[in-house]
């Protein structure tokens, strides 16, 4: 009877070691990052709102935002066959503290308060994109130097006209600017704050994903159009001053040298001296580009008229 006890015993052992065993090789739950459809960022209608702008559909610090600078060394590796994509792209660069001109900093923080809104884009493709080149005057008189014309508007047309972008100093003054070749040249000096100022001209809203130096306004990544961006309502007036922190604040745009700028800062000063931004109409809104109209408005039912006979063509 002891030895029938005894092997009883020695197997409840066996068995609960192996229940063990088994336990600790069994793979813990692979966590996974929930998917957001976040539409857009979104613009305060009038009072002291008018100037805001907001991500959409993102609790406080749920979306990625622009992150502050930190060391960045070019090279630092010995073995450069090793180094991110990134790095290596830098190393082919020339060193930021080597080039003259104007970058955009990653400046003191500034209260910017945003709140949420729903946007679904009608297409994955902006209907316009708007781009500005800035620099200090000797730059940019370096840049018009093979052009000749020059005018005094201060801002440029996207759309066709339904927006109209500028860059502000702190005073909402427009920046002076050189418009050559098809292409704008803001003017800034170093130390001088910014912002990017977007007119709504139509009664329908824009989603504008921006960027300044290649960098996501936002989140501070890679401009992409698969970034989510501000929406622009109605008739409104939006003011993007910084790259955003957070719901409730941005880090303001400052001019400054292309080795302080907050791309040189986070990884690559390639794009440094550019602003882009990108507008996006929403689905199921009846905004029809001025190209449109114009086509429409100039329509004729009789294209040819058969009472006279054509001139033949040329003689090759």
């Amino acid at each position: 009877m002891v030895g029938k006890k005894l092997w009883i015993f020695v197997c409840l052992v066996l068995f609960l070691a192996g229940c063990g065993g088994g336990a600790m090789k069994a793979s813990p739950t692979t966590p996974v990052e929930a998917e957001s459809s976040s539409p857009a960022r979104v613009e305060g209608v009038g009072g002291a709102d008018a100037k805001s702008a907001s991500p959409a559909q993102a609790e406080p610090g749920a979306y990625p935002s622009a992150a502050p600078p930190s060391d960045f060394s070019a090279g630092t590796s010995a073995d450069s066959s090793s180094a991110s994509p990134r790095a290596q792209r830098a190393q082919r660069e020339p060193a930021p503290e080597s080039r003259p001109g104007l970058g955009t900093e990653y400046g003191e923080s500034r209260t910017s308060r945003v709140h949420d809104v729903s946007f679904v884009r009608d297409s994955s493709r902006p209907f316009a994109v708007a781009m500005l080149n800035y620099n200090d005057r000797r730059g940019v008189e370096a840049l018009a130097a093979k052009h000749a014309a020059e005018d005094s508007r201060r801002g440029i047309d996207a759309g066709e006209g339904a927006v109209t972008v500028s860059i502000r100093n702190a005073a909402g003054d427009p920046l002076d600017a050189i418009h050559v070749g098809g292409r704008t040249f803001v003017i800034g000096q170093a130390g001088e704050r910014y912002s990017i100022v977007l007119e709504n001209h139509t009664g329908h809203r824009f989603e504008a994903v921006a960027t300044v130096d290649g960098l996501d306004v936002i989140n501070g990544r890679t401009g992409t159009f698969d970034n989510r961006g501000y929406v622009l309502m109605p008739f409104a007036t939006l003011e993007i001053d910084g790259f955003r922190q957070s719901t409730s604040s941005v880090a303001a745009f400052r001019f400054a040298s292309v080795a302080d700028s907050y791309a040189a800062r986070t990884g690559s000063a390639r794009n440094v001296g550019v602003i882009g931004v990108a507008f996006f109409g929403e689905r199921g809104d009846s905004f029809v580009p001025e190209r449109e109209v114009r086509l429409r408005d100039t329509a004729s039912p009789f294209p040819a008229d058969p009472r006279f006979a054509p001139a033949p063509p040329p003689r090759r």
